[in-house]
């Protein structure tokens, strides 16, 4: 047992000589005083020396393994300190170092004309509401005079959660949401993104919408178009025209597709208005009966008008973006062209 003593001891020194880390020196003490270490393994084998040994083998074991001990607590506050300073000098910086340039960021044209379009609709009056994208089938179709076997439901191609929880197709199922709950006169901006099933150039499966609302006494296509004269000249510039092309919403009667003058040719015909001298841009129209009275509104009474923009087409009509994916791909060459 005194041979296996001196053996151990032996082997500590030789084993700390060569420590140089914090983790080597744990295992190297693990090795020795941990639950299944030699000195402990020694201990555990007294109970095998006769009982006239033990007192004076106990006394010498309890010695080496209290030299043990101290002598790994010394080395381990050594070790501790030399890793202190070592990390200190790595991490060391140079205050008087010139800072690195951190370019500023740009707004998304999707955001510049969205806030560009708010701006343009709060300066006549027009509030923001913010309708749900997950919508229900009344909202969303029912209640804009599309009931379930209508066949403007095939123009959009939906994406059904449920069968009758959908993304919502278009940001005019605000409008019913408001028309519901608030008396006439009403006079809202719904923007928020919307989901169809459609993807190719110039379409997305999610896309960005801004709706409007005016339902009043006395409201008349020529408010519709006397609004959107002004829209175009906002946003396009001054010298630009609007002109209203029949056309089909099942939400609105009569129902127009609004064409704005080329302000790439000034009306003369080129690539961008496709030789046509017109660009379209947006669908309105007079808010239909039916609608009107499903909300709890006295058509009789009041009269209103509605039109709907995609956020995309604008924003690449008014920056001249030929691919509507790159507005989604976040492309930093093509977003810091956007810098004001």
């Amino acid at each position: 047992m005194k041979d296996k003593i001196k053996e151990i001891e032996e082997q500590i020194n030789a084993a700390v000589s060569d420590i140089q880390t914090s983790k080597n020196l744990m295992e190297i003490k693990m090795k020795f005083l941990g639950k299944t270490g030699e000195i402990s393994a020694l201990m555990k084998n007294m109970r095998d020396v006769p009982a006239e040994e033990r007192p004076s083998l106990g006394k010498i074991l309890n010695a080496l393994r209290q030299r043990a001990e101290e002598r790994f607590a010394s080395l381990e506050e050594k070790i501790k300190k030399a890793e202190l300073k070592k990390r200190y000098a790595e991490e060391k910086i140079d205050v008087t170092l010139p800072g690195k340039d951190m370019p500023d960021g740009a707004y998304h044209p999707n955001t510049l004309v969205r806030q560009e379009l708010i701006s343009i609709f709060s300066g006549m009056g027009f509030e923001v509401f913010e309708g749900p994208e997950i919508e229900n089938d009344y909202y969303n179709f029912t209640a804009l005079n599309t009931p379930a076997d209508h066949p403007a439901r095939d123009m959009q191609d939906t994406f059904y959660l449920s069968p009758d929880l959908l993304l919502r197709t278009q940001t005019s199922a605000g409008q019913i949401r408001v028309m519901e709950n608030k008396k006439p006169p009403i006079k809202i901006l719904s923007p928020g993104k919307v989901y169809r099933s459609d993807d190719d150039a110039t379409h997305s499966p999610m896309f960005s919408q801004m709706e409007g609302l005016v339902v009043d006494k006395g409201i008349t296509l020529c408010d519709l178009k006397g609004m959107l004269d002004e829209f175009a000249k906002k946003i396009f510039g001054s010298g630009v025209k609007t002109r209203l092309r029949p056309s089909y919403f099942p939400f609105t009667e009569p129902s127009v597709e609004v064409d704005v003058s080329c302000f790439e040719c000034g009306g003369k015909g080129c690539r961008l208005c496709k030789g046509t001298g017109w660009i379209e841009v947006l669908g309105a129209g007079m808010v239909n009966r039916r609608v009107l009275e499903g909300c709890g509104i006295d058509p009789d009474v009041y009269t209103g008008f509605a039109f709907g923009m995609g956020i995309e087409r604008i924003a690449m009509l008014k920056y001249g973006i030929n691919n509507m994916k790159l507005l989604f791909e976040g492309d930093v060459r093509f977003l810091k062209q956007f810098k004001g």
